[in-house]
């Protein structure tokens, strides 16, 4: 049974519901009322900066131009935005925002609540300015001419136009904006401490992040000792014994499907109930509700399964687990049947777990993803979102303070480890849409796939 005081979803299956389709929805006319997002599809709160839009909608948008946040699609530029897929491609959201007409001027510069002009409408722009805004152009345009024309009061942490070109906990962004280092220092020690002031809009950014920048260059150094005792409060909550469920099949023996399938729920159920227990066991446990974390973990469980599937549990699930699969014969239907999704998910988790082989992830830095991934400030429901961001920032913060200590000469290894989440986050949500009898075949494929690689290096 789980922990004491915490319970499972009322509703829960070993996989999360399919996502609905999208909703249809047009811009509206005179002659009717919108009550849905014109970007998501969700219940509509208002006229947002300029359209009608739902309170996530409005926040993000908000949030991606105040913070001037630069995102990544890791598709083809043409990703589903629905109530419940909305957060798997900001890069998408934030486009379809643009190009549904919200407003950039219609947003206070000082970030409060509150537009600048509520009369002012939605506005069209060209595809090249939207272009300009994506890519970040605009942005940097923005801190050069404060750069050349503003005064001293632009150098503080606190303002937008003094961000730095390191990763950002707020998700896949990047920025080719500066910030000296003592600013940047006395900026993440904030974040690392036990309270975090929650006026700060400043929010350094990652894909910029290289090891050549001046402002880090490598070198030894002592790791800080409040991010150690941080990562060792982690690693405390984790339980990194060996699974417990048996996966020893005698020789000679064919798997069934229905075996392997059974097998695969045993070993989901066994990981779902790890994270359960790590969850009780976290530094920041009394900080939350109980209905956050029910919420987080509802959207988040698949993810973090995942997440230890690859590192830390890895031995077992691409050995042990591999010679199971080994046993198991598809029939001729199967294989026809074999959806597109579920082939998509194939080559991207065999994309995934050679970027994870490649890493060797520590112990620590699992512990701090995993913690990172979880802490997801934009799932639906929360009550402590704003509280939720600033823990997320923390603890980026520290992993990225540790890899830069453990790992001097791989400058790129914190961008590279913070990429991998996204991606998680993505392959979890298609996992939902391949069929359930498809899993034993896709675990097949993937993991014959990955031994048989590893073994040829």
């Amino acid at each position: 049974p789980p922990p004491p005081g915490f319970s499972l979803p009322s509703s829960w299956d070993y996989r999360c519901a399919p996502p609905h389709p999208a909703n249809c929805f047009s811009v509206p006319d005179d002659r009717t009322e919108q009550r849905t997002c014109l970007i998501c599809g969700d219940r509509a709160t208002g006229l947002h900066y300029g359209i009608i839009s739902c309170e996530g909608c409005k926040g993000f948008f908000k949030r991606s131009i105040c913070n001037k946040r630069v995102y990544r699609c890791s598709r083809d530029k043409n990703c589903v935005m629905s109530r419940k897929q909305r957060n798997r491609c900001q890069y998408c959201r934030l486009l379809k925002c643009l190009q549904m007409g919200m407003n950039r001027k219609a947003i206070r510069e000082d970030g409060m609540p509150g537009g600048r002009n509520k009369s002012i409408g939605p506005v069209q722009i060209s595809e090249e300015e939207i272009e300009r805004i994506m890519s970040g152009q605009e942005f940097e345009e923005e801190a050069n001419h404060w750069s050349n024309h503003g005064d001293s009061d632009h150098s503080s942490p606190g303002n937008r136009a003094s961000e730095s070109n390191q990763p950002s906990p707020g998700s896949t962004l990047s920025s080719s904006r500066s910030v000296e280092l003592n600013g940047f220092m006395a900026f993440r020690e904030q974040y690392m401490g036990m309270s975090v002031p929650p006026h700060y809009q400043y929010i350094p950014h990652l894909f910029s992040y290289s090891g050549h920048s001046p402002l880090l260059p490598p070198q030894a150094r002592s790791l800080d000792p409040q991010s150690y005792s941080l990562i060792h409060q982690l690693l405390s909550a984790e339980d990194l014994e060996p699974l417990g469920t048996p996966m020893l099949i005698e020789d000679g023996y064919s798997v069934t499907q229905a075996e392997l399938f059974a097998l695969l729920c045993r070993l989901a159920d066994e990981l779902l109930f790890r994270q359960i227990a790590w969850i009780k066991k976290l530094p920041f446990f009394c900080e939350l509700s109980i209905k956050d974390y029910t919420c987080l973990l509802s959207s988040t469980w698949q993810e973090l399964i995942l997440l230890s599937s690859l590192t830390v549990y890895s031995k077992q699930i691409f050995g042990e687990l591999a010679d199971v699969t080994a046993k198991y014969s598809p029939s001729d239907e199967e294989l026809h049947r074999f959806s597109d999704e579920g082939m998509e998910v194939i080559e991207r988790l065999i994309y995934l777990y050679h970027k994870f082989h490649q890493l060797k992830v520590s112990n620590e830095e699992y512990a701090c993803m995993k913690a990172i991934n979880f802490l997801n400030q934009d799932i639906r429901g929360l009550t402590s979102a704003s509280q939720l961001e600033q823990l997320n920032k923390r603890y980026w913060y520290i992993c990225q303070d540790f890899t830069e200590y453990k790992y001097t000469h791989q400058p790129n290894r914190f961008p590279d480890l913070m990429m991998c989440l996204p991606e998680i986050r993505y392959i979890a949500g298609k996992m939902v849409n391949v069929p359930l009898e498809q899993l034993p075949l896709l675990f097949k494929v993937v993991l014959h796939s990955c031994k048989t690689s590893v073994g040829k290096e």
